[in-house]
């Protein structure tokens, strides 16, 4: 007797990346299309929500084929359809929804509707099973923060950001400094051969809250620079993006470390796209190995830490498993936040 697949077809199209996977169960991946948009954006220094939306339309079938290929699976196969409901970019968003409420009427399955965040989570499920209760520090373009977890599909927000996401801020100083669209990559890569000899504020890191707030170091940041070009005094772009590195991996690895010990949690999750980078890794796989090496940590690798739809497919089979299923009625909701 042949024991059922649950096969489900993600689709993710939040922002620049158009994304199709198929995969099993949650936890095996058998394809993640991706196909990315960041040359296009580049020459604008940031995402034009327009230009995202017309390459998302271009896009979507052909990725749903070649997901489907890939994963050597056709239509008759799928258990359920899942998408991407919210955050991001509307017209992006729209997209998604609905080629994937199409997919689902065509083919008579059921739709499940998918929080992008909830998504980064999840990529965590496709390295290793999660074990509750859990904490996931999630660091992206948009958005900062750290969420409890006491058993699957269940988020607390215990802390976000007050202004500036970190991946925000690493955009706003790449531009400062020059660099080509996106800027974090680089930052980080300068950030490993300088010195933090510029001492940068490490706002709110000694409140008693979890909250995080990055607009006051992009704003000392620039007035350094500013200053700095006004008296025509030299400045040390390497050790400026380290400075500003350790600034914001500062305030996250301690902030997530006390939040780590006070809710007592057996794991810890690092999720996003903020999550690539190599400073912050470093510094939190470090930090949790000296301090706390009874609680296991847990770092997407790379392919999983951007955009994807494989990490929306680990989400949907929670809400599959609970027939938490949508109509098709479904829009997208570019505000969408954790219930």
């Amino acid at each position: 007797m042949s024991i059922k697949r649950n096969l489900i077809l993600a689709v993710e199209s939040s922002c620049d990346e158009t994304s199709v996977a198929v995969v099993e169960d949650g936890t095996i991946v058998h394809s993640n299309i991706i196909a990315s948009q960041i040359k296009s954006h580049m020459r604008f220094g940031g995402v034009v929500p327009e230009i995202a939306s017309r390459h998302h339309v271009e896009q979507i079938t052909q990725c749903i084929e070649e997901a489907l290929l890939e994963a050597e699976v056709a239509y008759q196969d799928l258990s359920a359809v899942a998408v991407t409901q919210g955050p991001g970019l509307v017209g992006a968003l729209l997209i998604g929804v609905n080629a994937a409420k199409a997919v689902a009427y065509a083919h008579q399955l059921p739709l499940i509707a998918v929080d992008h965040m909830a998504g980064h989570i999840y990529a965590n499920r496709l390295v290793k099973p999660l074990v509750f209760p859990l904490l996931a520090l999630v660091v992206s373009g948009g958005h900062t923060e750290l969420v409890y977890m006491k058993e699957d599909g269940d988020y607390t927000i215990i802390g976000e950001t007050r202004d500036d996401a970190a991946g925000e801020a690493y955009d706003k100083v790449g531009r400062v400094l020059g660099l080509a669209y996106p800027g974090g990559k680089k930052i980080d890569e300068m950030a490993q051969l300088g010195e933090d000899t510029y001492h940068f504020p490490r706002a709110m890191m000694k409140e008693p809250n979890y909250d995080f707030s990055f607009s006051g170091l992009k704003s000392s940041f620039i007035n350094t620079v500013h200053n700095a070009n006004q008296k025509g005094e030299p400045l040390n772009d390497i050790n400026l993006a380290t400075s500003f590195q350790a600034s914001v991996i500062d305030v996250l690895v301690s902030k997530t470390l006390r939040a780590t010990k006070e809710f007592e949690v057996k794991q810890l999750l690092l999720a996003g796209g903020v999550a690539a980078n190599k400073g912050l890794r470093d510094a939190l796989t470090k930090v949790m190995a000296e301090e706390l090496p009874d609680v296991a940590l847990v770092i997407p690798p790379l392919s999983l830490c951007g955009d994807n739809a494989a990490m929306i497919g680990a989400a949907a089979f929670v809400q599959y498993q609970k027939n938490q299923f949508s109509n098709y009625a479904l829009n997208a909701r570019p505000g969408l936040t954790f219930n």
